[in-house]
């Protein structure tokens, strides 16, 4: 067993995701908190609205930022990473966001979020904030149409996950 090189690690890895069905994998990996969780359709839209809304600088990155976001009052949408260990370093976000009445959705994986946002470190979550800083609230028209679908999924999403807790608690959701 001799040493291997990074780029054939990478290349086997590679080989292993295009044979099989790399999701349920995720899905294993992703924190039992991680509620309302994207399908694979709003996951690929939100990650490309993010690359768009990273150009225009309308990103808060990261716990602190996306906290203090929220605690000013800024509106947007919210995407947390489902697969961060521990948990509690995320789990206050979303009563922020319930509270705030912002729409947040969980995403199943820290690299693709911090991909998608022009770094090279994994991220667990981040806010889009159409207008960026101190603007009106309006979206760029390069991202607009996505970001109103992803904000629109999101919010879906969270008014189904409210009805459920309501309705009969979190016994019937899937865990």
């Amino acid at each position: 067993m001799g040493k291997t090189s990074k780029k054939e690690r990478r290349s086997s890895i590679m080989m292993e995701d295009k044979e099989g069905d790399d999701s349920q994998v995720q899905n294993l990996l992703v924190a039992p908190i991680a509620h309302p969780l994207a399908d694979k359709k709003l996951t690929k839209k939100a990650l490309k609205t993010v690359k768009k809304a990273t150009k225009h600088r309308h990103i808060k990155r990261g716990v602190k930022e996306v906290v203090k976001g929220l605690r000013k009052g800024d509106k947007g949408l919210v995407l947390l990473a489902g697969n961060i260990s521990p948990v509690d370093v995320l789990s206050h976000i979303p009563v922020l966001c319930e509270d705030n009445q912002v729409p947040y959705v969980f995403l199943p994986s820290k690299e693709e979020l911090g991909g998608s946002c022009a770094t090279k470190r994994p991220t667990c979550c981040l806010m889009i904030v159409p207008g960026g800083k101190g603007a009106k609230g309006e979206a760029h028209e390069d991202y607009k149409e996505s970001y109103e679908e992803c904000f629109s999924a999101a919010k879906e999403l969270d008014n189904k996950l409210l009805a459920t807790v309501a309705a009969g608690g979190m016994s019937s959701l899937k865990i």
